[in-house]
C-alpha cells in the first residue's frame, strides 16, 4: 500500500483547510486532501466575500475583528495585490423593520444611523419612500477571496506541505496513536493529528472516521449578476434590508450582484441555483431600487454550513487528535486568518493569546456535552 507520513492531515482544501494548513505548516509538515479536481471548488470558490464587523455569531465576531490586521498587512509575498478594498455596508429599514435596525445599532460596533437622503446620494437608484431609516458600517471591505486562498495554499506548500487533489478520503481510522486516511486513488496518508475542514461534508467525514457528527446543516445561498443600466455602481456600498431578506453589491466593476439572502436546507452537494430564488432576489431588489432587469447575466449557488447554534466548531473533538474546523456559515472568509491561527495553537498545545475568549464558544465538544445532558 502506498503510504505517506506527515505531521498533520487536513481534509478539505477550501479556505478553512487552506488557512489551517498554512498556520500548521509553521511547526508541522502538512498534507491537504481534497476530493475535487481543484481546491476551493465549492463554498470558497463561490463566495462574494466582504468583511463586516457586526456579522455572525459571537465567536465569529471575535475571529472577524482579530483577522482585520492580516487583511490590512498580509505577510510579504503573500499576494500580488491588496487583499481588501473599502466598501461600506448600508442597512435599510422599511417601516416594519425599524425596530430591528435600532437593535442592530445598539448592539453593534462602529454602526451608526445616517439620513436616508445620504443613502440616496450614494445610490441614486434607491426608490423614494422605501426606507424609513438607514444605518452604515463604514469600516467594511471587499475581500479578494482567490488571492487569500491561494496565498494560504502557497504558504503550506512552501513549508514542505502537499496538496493532493482528487483524493477523497474513503476510509479514515485511528491506529496505534496515528490517524490514517485512505484516498480514492488507494494512497494512505498518516499523521498523529487530522483536521476535518470538509465544509458541508464535515459530518460525513466524521462518520467515515467512526465518530459522531455534530449536526452540521448546509444551507443554499443564491446569487445572480445583472446589468444596472444607466447606473455606475462600482463604488456603491453593499446595500440590503435590516431583516436580511436581500442584498446587492457591485461586482466585476460595473455589474451588480443580487441575492435573496436565502438559507435553504440542503444535503452536501454541488449546489445549483433555483430559478424561484433568482426571481425572489430580483423582486426584492426592485422593491428598493429602480433598476429594470432585462436578463440575468449569470447565476450560481453555494452552500454555507452551520452548526446547531450557528457558531463555529474549531478544536479537538471526542477522539484524541481529531480536530474540527467547520461551521463557518456565511463568515468563513472574514474569520479565516484568526480561525486558522487558533486551530494551529490548539493542535500544538500553545496559548491562544487574544483568541482565548473564542475557545469555549467554538469548542466542538459543546455538542457532545449537550447530547449527553
Amino acid at each position: 500500500m502506498d503510504t505517506h507520513a506527515f505531521d498533520a492531515l487536513v481534509i478539505g482544501a477550501g479556505i478553512a483547510g487552506a488557512t489551517a494548513a498554512a498556520h500548521l505548516s509553521v511547526t508541522r509538515r502538512v498534507a491537504l486532501l481534497e476530493a475535487e479536481e481543484s481546491a476551493g471548488y465549492h463554498a470558497t470558490g463561490r463566495s462574494a466575500a466582504i468583511w463586516i464587523r457586526n456579522y455572525g455569531s459571537p465567536d465569529a465576531r471575535i475571529f472577524t475583528a482579530a483577522s482585520r490586521a492580516f487583511f490590512e498587512s498580509p505577510p510579504p509575498g503573500f499576494a500580488d495585490a491588496p487583499l481588501m478594498r473599502p466598501r461600506p455596508v448600508v442597512h435599510l429599514a422599511p417601516a416594519d423593520q425599524v425596530h430591528h435596525l435600532r437593535a442592530m445599532i445598539a448592539e453593534g460596533d462602529d454602526m451608526r444611523e445616517i439620513p436616508v437622503a445620504e443613502v440616496q446620494a450614494m445610490v441614486p437608484a434607491l426608490r423614494p419612500g422605501y426606507a424609513a431609516m438607514a444605518a452604515i458600517e463604514s469600516d467594511c471591505f471587499d475581500i479578494d477571496v482567490a488571492a487569500m486562498h491561494q496565498g494560504f495554499l502557497r504558504q503550506a506548500r512552501a513549508a514542505g506541505g502537499t496538496l493532493a487533489l482528487r483524493a477523497r478520503a474513503g476510509r479514515i481510522w485511528h491506529q496505534a496513536g496515528t490517524w490514517h486516511a485512505e484516498t480514492s486513488a488507494g494512497a494512505v496518508f498518516t499523521a498523529p493529528v487530522i483536521i476535518n475542514a470538509a465544509g458541508a461534508w464535515g459530518d460525513e467525514v466524521a462518520r467515515i472516521a467512526g465518530l459522531d457528527p455534530i449536526g452540521l446543516q448546509p444551507k443554499r445561498r443564491t446569487a445572480c449578476i445583472i446589468d444596472p443600466g444607466e447606473h455606475d455602481c462600482a463604488d456603491w456600498p453593499l446595500l440590503g434590508d435590516a431583516d436580511h431578506g436581500w442584498y446587492v453589491r457591485a461586482e466585476a466593476r460595473r455589474k451588480l450582484m443580487v441575492s435573496p439572502a436565502d438559507e435553504t436546507d440542503s444535503a452536501p452537494c454541488d449546489a445549483q441555483p433555483d430559478e424561484y430564488d433568482v426571481a425572489v432576489a430580483i423582486d426584492r431588489m426592485q422593491q428598493a431600487l429602480d433598476i429594470p432587469v432585462a436578463r440575468i447575466e449569470h447565476r450560481w449557488a453555494g452552500l454555507r454550513s452551520f452548526t446547531p447554534d450557528r457558531g463555529l466548531a474549531v478544536g479537538e473533538g471526542t477522539e484524541r487528535g481529531f480536530f474540527w474546523m467547520v461551521g463557518q456559515g456565511g463568515y468563513g472568509m472574514q474569520t479565516a486568518p484568526a480561525a486558522g491561527m487558533l486551530l494551529a495553537a490548539l493542535v500544538d498545545g500553545r496559548d491562544p493569546g487574544a483568541l482565548a475568549a473564542a475557545v469555549p464558544l467554538c469548542d466542538p465538544l459543546r455538542f457532545a456535552r449537550k447530547a449527553a445532558a
